[in-house]
């Protein structure tokens, strides 16, 4: 049964390197509360330069699991897993997004976050790791689509609803067939969603994407010549970490598709990782007639990145929506 509307908690926003305030991760991770959770993760416990417990974040098995217990002690999520050479998302800073969304249904909605099954949003490139969909659906009750190019990543993603009954049932997967194409094909004519979400493909190529995995082991401290290092930090295939054009191509095709789900959609959204990537966006979402537009900064210890949502909606459209599908 979905919960009732609950008001957004009075707490202030989260600052440089902080996680948001209903982020379940706050604060060191408590390891041995996690191996209890999930016992297999025992085997990659290490002891950090600092003396204090942790896994080793460069070896992607590790990370993998480190990722299954994370879901299995705080989402309640059973059995889930990766292939090999797919993306492994950092689960605090998904969960971030997600509590942005939340907060910014708030903002329209007198303070409340609406919660339930009422609720829909699209997973555009939903992968084969399903993180948006678990959280979501787990945090706020909202029912989801998720959509990829990739037939296999889908494939792996119905196989983790298939483990979790309950959260699956509330999920469902679709297959984009046009790989030029982010909306069409997805959304149905009658279809409404109150929310879109995206990680996008952030680079040009995949020589860009290695070399930007370099400069994080080396920010890190770990470029050591001496130690074989994944190439990718957290895995990926190629449709998940670059496309032509890299994330600012992507991005103005997104732009300009959306104008063509203008009454469908509540609030589009994305991240954006490259801050230059932001006024340019920002300019075109503009030209293409957005009536409200946001820019809402967020981060995970050193990584910084943004999220931008836009609405083509009026204000009487918005309130119009919102007695229609929103509770409370």
């Amino acid at each position: 049964m979905s919960q009732p509307p609950r008001p957004a908690p009075s707490k202030p926003p989260a600052g440089k390197g902080q996680l948001h305030p209903r982020n379940r991760h706050q604060g060191r991770y408590d390891f041995a509360e996690l191996i209890r959770a999930h016992p297999p993760l025992g085997q990659f416990l290490i002891t950090n330069p600092y003396g204090k417990p942790s896994i080793d974040f460069a070896d992607p098995l590790a990370v993998r699991v480190f990722n299954r217990a994370l879901l299995e002690k705080d989402y309640g999520v059973r059995g889930w897993d990766i292939p090999d050479g797919y993306l492994c998302p950092p689960v605090p800073g998904r969960a971030d997004y997600i509590h942005q969304l939340a907060d910014l249904l708030a903002g329209s909605h007198d303070g409340l976050i609406p919660r339930g099954p009422g609720l829909c949003a699209l997973d555009v490139g939903v992968g084969a790791n399903c993180i948006y969909p678990l959280l979501g659906q787990h945090e706020y009750g909202w029912r989801f689509v998720g959509a990829d190019i990739d037939p296999a990543a889908l494939t792996n993603a119905a196989a983790i609803l298939a483990a979790n009954p309950t959260l699956g049932a509330q999920i469902e997967l679709r297959q984009q067939a046009d790989p030029q194409q982010i909306f069409h094909g997805l959304i149905g004519a009658d279809e409404r969603f109150d929310l879109t979400l995206c990680n996008p493909p952030f680079h040009a190529s995949a020589a860009e994407a290695i070399s930007g995995s370099q400069r994080k082991w080396k920010n890190l401290g770990r470029l050591d010549p001496k130690r074989a290092l994944p190439t990718l930090n957290f895995g990926g295939q190629s449709n998940e970490l670059h496309c032509e054009g890299g994330e600012t191509a992507f991005l103005a095709r997104m732009a300009q598709q959306s104008r063509d789900y203008a009454e469908q959609v509540f609030w589009f959204s994305s991240l954006v990782s490259k801050a230059a990537n932001v006024a340019p966006l920002e300019a075109r979402l503009r030209e293409l007639g957005v009536s409200d537009l946001r820019v809402l900064g967020m981060s995970q210890g050193q990584k910084q990145s943004r999220l931008l949502a836009w609405t083509f909606l009026d204000k009487k459209q918005r309130r119009a929506w919102r007695k229609a599908r929103w509770p409370g």
